[in-house]
């Protein structure tokens, strides 16, 4: 355990206390949030620091006592062993942690290999995913949405977002960020008439979704187009330009949003897509250039592989990177995520804890 570094955080969140004891901060929500957000990270270490500091005290008291008194042998023996849990959980809480846990996400869903199927899963992918926000008592909001003709989905980018600021600095990418990757199903389509089970596959892409203040975004550098709206979804659409689009010129990144009958509010909330794709670059170009400086690749919880397979006729899914089984699909696919994610979950802090970085995403 880091005494400096400890000392180090103990000092930020006193800061931080006062920072938001001061009523002129809220004046600008924002650097409100973002002081909120880490107020809320620091605080269980405070909390655990103190615990430790106060049993440390009162294991040099009864040490004391019971050089005039031996019936306070027991007592400080039995304070001694719990000296060690709480060291190991302040340890835990000083390892490196991923800076992006507290924030909130914009998670996009696209079908894949297996034309309708495909499609019909990712409807499937983005229902388990709005059953779990549910269940936490997030707050989801449909971005952009392309279906396909049966009713399944082509594209479809949601936000999702804590209620306030989230406990112990936990956000929603501290638990989606495992989502990311390749999902492959294998079960008899809805299309199928010989009961064959087929298998497709279905991609995820989780972005935490960035402040205006964490992308320097030049405008001139985005070129905005405009145009009138496709599928069903009420008078305006096919009628008026109301759908956007969005090329960030030096990257080549495209983002579209065609969702609401206003241009105004497509042109917000492509701009919220494209700032978490500008900042998801920014990072996945520092992790490559980290990777190439080092000789050999550790295998991490890497996002662009086939990470999950969700198998119907089993009832079982399978999470690739960590070997981790279970035989509740259905439960799953109605949000019942939590074992899985728990299991990556410790999978990472057992890697963070052995010193190794490159598992916390």
């Amino acid at each position: 355990m880091s005494t400096d570094r400890l000392s180090s955080l103990l000092e930020e969140y006193e800061e931080l206390e006062k920072r938001l004891a001061d009523p002129a901060i809220h004046a600008n929500q924002a650097e409100a949030r973002r002081v909120g957000r880490r107020f809320a990270e620091l605080t269980p270490i405070h909390k655990t620091a103190g615990e430790l500091t106060a049993l440390r005290a009162d294991i040099t008291a009864a040490r004391e006592l019971a050089a005039a008194e031996p019936d306070f042998a027991a007592e400080a023996e039995s304070l001694e062993q719990q000296l060690p849990v709480l060291e190991e959980k302040l340890a835990e809480l000083l390892a490196p942690r991923d800076p992006n846990d507290s924030k909130d996400v914009i998670l996009e869903v696209k079908s894949g290999e297996g034309g309708e199927e495909s499609a019909l899963f990712a409807a499937d992918l983005l229902r388990m995913y709005l059953r779990y926000a549910e269940k936490h008592g997030w707050i989801t909001e449909v971005l952009d949405s392309q279906e396909s003709d049966l009713g399944g989905v082509k594209d479809v980018s949601v936000a999702i977002k804590t209620k306030g600021v989230p406990e112990g600095g936990n956000g929603v990418w501290s638990r989606l960020k495992w989502e990311g990757g390749v999902h492959r199903v294998q079960r008899v389509p809805a299309t199928e008439s010989q009961g064959r089970i087929h298998t497709s596959a279905a991609g995820v892409l989780v972005m935490p979704e960035a402040e205006e203040s964490d992308v320097e975004l030049d405008l001139n550098d985005v070129r905005v187009d405009v145009y009138r709206s496709q599928g069903a979804g009420g008078q305006s659409v096919n009628t008026t330009d109301s759908a956007v689009r969005l090329t960030h010129v030096p990257t080549g990144i495209v983002v579209t949003c065609q969702n609401e009958r206003s241009q105004l509010q497509n042109k917000d909330k492509a701009f919220r897509m494209l700032r978490a794709r500008l900042a998801q670059a920014a990072e996945e170009q520092a992790l490559a250039a980290a990777a190439d400086a080092r000789k050999s690749q550790i295998r991490t919880v890497d996002r662009s592989e086939r990470i999950r397979t969700y198998n119907f006729p089993q009832n079982r899914i399978t999470d690739h990177r960590i070997g981790f089984t279970a035989y509740n699909l259905d439960l799953v696919m109605g949000g019942e995520l939590d074992p899985t994610l728990d299991a990556l979950t410790t999978a990472d802090r057992a890697a963070r804890l052995a010193g190794d970085e490159s598992l916390s995403r």
